[in-house]
Formats: structure tokens, sequence, C-alpha cells
């Protein structure tokens, strides 16, 4: 299969160069200089939280140009979701009559309406899609859905680390378990990951959105890790208010979760002391991913008139932090455990 995955950061660099250890035939465009040319030189390696094990992906393609690769089976879009908009209109040239495309964002997805035959059949999502960039120059046949579990960070050019997961479940927009989506469950499979094809892929959606909605944003704004927003009584309960309201607006769309509020904080507190993408973009200074993730649902909130108090004081609070950073061009970079150490012993008036 000729896959082009458009951008090489933690979740698009493992899934290409599994894919391309699998025999696949793997492009990626990758804009970040430093990272491509390692990529190029080296191969891209990926190594487990622990440092025990790794792996090489040397045959691998990496390039600037989107329109290099030529039409493609499937193109991995793997940027963050307030990058899409813009990326979109350069993927025409991927894109041959029967190329699939496969989103690996957190959050909601600009097409969460289209084919749901429901009362918002096809109505468009403002936050993910202002104005319809992304409808314009992606047609909703070639979309597949995909719900990405694994964590991971690029910890160097070239190489990055996989935290935990290894599952991406699939699924037609309307159900339908068609051949293209049963092979691309397959392709996955056979490069080593867990994948199912799913029938209802948007329960799937809300079951991943419900701790990012909440886990992300409030890990931004306090630099907690999983394990310590969830071991802390008040961001504990704070992430369990929003996933409440979260789970209100749902089940007015239809949707049923499998497991209780409290199993999905378990869950993450289960996956230790991890940086969510939302806190690893605050680190380094980069634009926040929002929309899809807090923005969305709060759009969701007004649509279905559901009350989000919770989650909209926080998404005001992220957007400050977001707009802060882009205005003055600052990032919070972590704290050395020395000088936290350190400043607890100050006193109180040399705060």
């Amino acid at each position: 299969m000729k896959i082009t995955v458009i951008g090489a950061g933690a979740i698009g660099g493992m899934l290409g160069a599994k894919l391309s250890l699998a025999g696949e035939a793997v492009t990626f465009v990758e804009l970040n200089r430093a990272h491509a040319d390692a990529i190029a030189r080296d191969g891209l390696r990926v190594v487990d939280h622990d440092g025990n094990d790794e792996y090489v992906a040397r045959e691998v393609k990496v390039t600037g140009d989107v329109a290099s690769p030529g039409p493609q089976d499937l193109v991995i879009v793997a940027v963050k979701a307030q990058q899409i908009p813009g990326v979109a209109a350069t993927l025409r040239p991927l894109l041959g009559p029967k190329t699939m495309v496969m989103t690996v964002q957190n959050g909601i997805p600009w097409w969460y309406f289209y084919k749901t035959g429901g009362p918002f059949d096809g109505r468009r999502i403002e936050a993910i899609d202002p104005g319809g960039e992304i409808d314009k120059h992606i047609e909703v046949e070639r979309i597949v859905g995909c719900v990405v579990y694994p964590a991971g960070e690029v910890i160097a050019p070239g190489v990055i680390k996989h935290v935990e997961g290894d599952r991406y479940s699939v699924g037609e927009l309307d159900g339908a378990q068609t051949e293209r989506i049963k092979t691309l469950s397959e392709t996955l499979q056979k490069a080593g990951f867990k994948s199912y094809v799913l029938e209802d892929i948007r329960s799937e959606i809300w079951l991943k959105l419900w701790g990012n909605l909440s886990f992300n944003p409030i890990s931004a704004l306090t630099h907690g890790t999983l394990a310590g927003i969830c071991r802390f009584p008040l961001t504990r309960d704070l992430a369990a208010n929003m996933m409440r309201e979260a789970q209100a607006i749902a089940g007015k769309l239809g949707i049923t979760f499998r497991h209780t509020i409290e199993k999905r904080i378990a869950g993450a507190e289960s996956v230790g002391e991890h940086k969510t993408s939302m806190l690893q973009d605050v680190e380094a200074g980069r634009g926040l991913e929002i929309e899809a993730l807090v923005g969305a649902v709060v759009e969701f909130g007004r649509l279905t008139e559901t009350p989000t108090p919770y989650i909209d004081a926080v998404y005001a609070c992220v957007k400050l932090l977001d707009k802060v950073m882009a205005d003055g061009g600052v990032a919070f970079p972590p704290v050395p455990k020395t000088a936290a150490s350190a400043g607890r012993t100050l006193s109180p008036t040399s705060a």
C-alpha cells in the first residue's frame, strides 16, 4: 500500500515507522527541517518509555513537498486539528480515484455530523472548520474514521518515545462494513497494532474525548501529569464534572458510554506521570489544540441546549493561555525539580 503521512510527530511517526517495517511504502511530509533531515539520514527511531526496546524504520521517505509522492492509497493526516484547514488545500496531488483519508487527531473531527442520518446530518462544526475550508478540499467519501489510543512524544530529531498504547480503532462514517475499511484494519494489524472495525465510530470518539476534554486543558493550565491530576482531589473532581457535562451532551446525540467516569479517570491515572499532548505543546511554546478537544464540545452544548459551566470556565482559561503565548511568544518550560524544591523554601513575602 502506498501511504503518505502528513506530519512525522509522535502519532504520525509511530504509525508510519511500523507500517514501513511491515512492508508498506511510506512517505512522510514533514516541515520541521531538523526532524526531517534526521529521518532522511538515520531513519525514524522509536524507543519505548523505559528505553529497553526500540525499532528503526530506515526505508521511509521524507519530503517537505506534499506534491512529490503522487497519488496514494492512503493519506494519514497526523497534524494538530487546528492545522488541518491549512493543510487540506495542499492534499490534492495525493488524491487518486480511491485514496482514503484517515485523520488521527484527538477530539471531535470536522466530519462528525457527516453521514449521521440524524437531525444534524451534514452540519459543519464551526469551531473546527471555520468557513468550511477542510470540506472544500477533502470529499467526505474519502474519509475513514480513526480513534487513536497510543501516547508518545518527539524527544529528539528523528527519535520518538512511545509512552503507551497500540490501538487504532477504525470505521466508516456511516458504520458500513466495507472492503476498504477491512483492508485498512488488516494493514494496521499487520504492522503490529491492535485495530478493530467499529460500526459506531462516534461512541469511541466520545470515550477518548471524555479524557482529552478534561485532562489536556487542566494539564496545560497546571503543568500536572495525568497521575498528578487524578490523584489531586480538586482537579480529579474538576475533570469528573467536565466529563459529566460532556456525557449529558453526548446522550442527547445518541451516544452511550460503555465505561463509568471513575473507570475512565482510573485508566488515565494508570498511565502514570505522563504529560498530555497539550502540556507538551505549552512547554514547547506551540499553539494549543483547543477547539477539537474543548471548543467543539462547547459548540455541541449550545446546539443541544445543555449547560456546560465547568467546560466553559476551563475553555476560557486555556484560550487565554494560548493567546498569552501567541501574543508574547512566551513558552512555559518545565520547572527543574531542584528549582521547584528551592522555591518551596522561600518565605511568603518573597512571592
